[in-house]
Order: C-alpha cells, then structure tokens, then sequence
C-alpha cells in the first residue's frame, strides 16, 4: 500500500476545517490523527478533487473502532486534513473488501 505521508513530520490543521469536521460530523483532531497511524489503511488519490493540489482520501479506524473517511493533502512535510466523517456503507463495504 503506498503510503505518501510517510516522510510527513505531523500534522498542519486548518480552525475552520477542523470545527466544521466537529459540527457536522462529531470527529475530533485528535480522532483524525489516530487513523493514520492504524491499520487497516486503504489510500486512493482523490483525483475528483485535486485540480488545485494533489489530495487523497483514506479509509480507516480510529483507537475507539470508528470507520472513518478522511480526504486529506501534504503541505510541505505536513499532514493536512481537510474533511473528516463516518464511512457511508459503500465506503465500509469498499474497506472491508480491501482489509
């Protein structure tokens, strides 16, 4: 599995992003943080939205078990997380099918 933040040094969190993942979707910095350093992990690019920078999304599960989706980019050495949410079913079905 090709994992492109592997150079990456941490995390750079946008405030807006990061209330807007806990308003509409009740999932934490911290919660978002813990996938990637979880397995399973299934990265694809997000080639639908990476006109402007290159962006991935991932499918994975934080320390409490939750299926999280996660589209993301890399800013330098850093981890950008730009939207985070339950996995809808097909997402689950796709990582289950994967893991």
């Amino acid at each position: 599995m090709n994992k492109p933040f592997l150079n990456c040094i941490g995390f750079d969190w946008d405030d807006g992003n990061s209330e807007k993942n806990w308003i509409r979707h009740q999932v934490s910095r911290n919660e978002s943080e813990q996938v990637f350093f979880n397995e399973p992990l299934i990265i694809t690019d997000d080639k639908k939205h990476s006109q402007i920078e290159k962006r991935w999304y991932l499918l994975g599960i934080s320390d409490t078990g939750r299926l999280l989706f996660i589209v993301f980019t890399i800013r330098k050495d850093l981890i950008r997380v730009i939207s985070a949410r339950d996995m809808n079913k097909k997402e689950r079905e796709e990582f289950y099918a994967q893991i």
